[in-house]
């Protein structure tokens, strides 16, 4: 893994975000994304939720990397099922959280997350970023069948660009 290129991507994420809200006016916020149901601001929350998850994400890998791969496969199974549940958390998630934390607040939320990230990234150990688990194929368009730690770091980013897509900011 280049963890400098996974750096570089986690402060071009960091920027964006924070030009994102910068440049909205309150108007473009209050719109409708593309594809969504969330307005952009609350889409912009959901793609900061994506960085907020990680260090659940990490420690769930770092675990079940020590189980039975069946254990694994099981969860992973478990996860798509409840993929409904899910889906309703996630959206309400986003909408209130989009709906309710002002905007500075969110950008210092992202920077300190990122933040943290690159200095949990700075501590991995190649054999620790090559340890992964199965993961739940259908609650994230990012997450693959099998995802190590080092695909992990890189989650966030792919789902900010993914839904940096749905923006309808002008």
């Amino acid at each position: 893994m280049d963890k400098q290129a996974v750096h570089h991507d986690l402060e071009r994420a960091r920027t964006t975000f924070r030009a994102l809200l910068d440049g909205a006016t309150d108007d473009d916020l209050r719109r409708r994304s593309n594809g969504t149901l969330w307005t952009n601001r609350q889409l912009l929350f959901h793609m900061l939720l994506g960085f907020l998850i990680m260090r659940a994400l990490l420690a769930l890998a770092k675990v079940m990397a020590r189980l039975p791969d069946r254990v694994g496969r099981g969860w992973a199974r478990l996860l798509n099922a409840g993929t409904k549940p899910f889906d309703v958390v996630n959206f309400a998630g986003s909408w209130l959280g989009g709906s309710t934390m002002p905007r500075k607040a969110m950008v210092v939320l992202c920077d300190r997350c990122i933040a943290a990230l690159h200095r949990r990234l700075d501590r991995e150990s190649d054999s620790g970023l090559a340890k992964g688990m199965p993961y739940p194929t259908r609650w994230d368009p990012c997450f693959r069948e099998f995802m190590t730690v080092a695909d992990l770091y890189r989650f966030p980013v792919r789902h900010f660009d993914f839904h940096r897509e749905q923006l309808s900011l002008h």
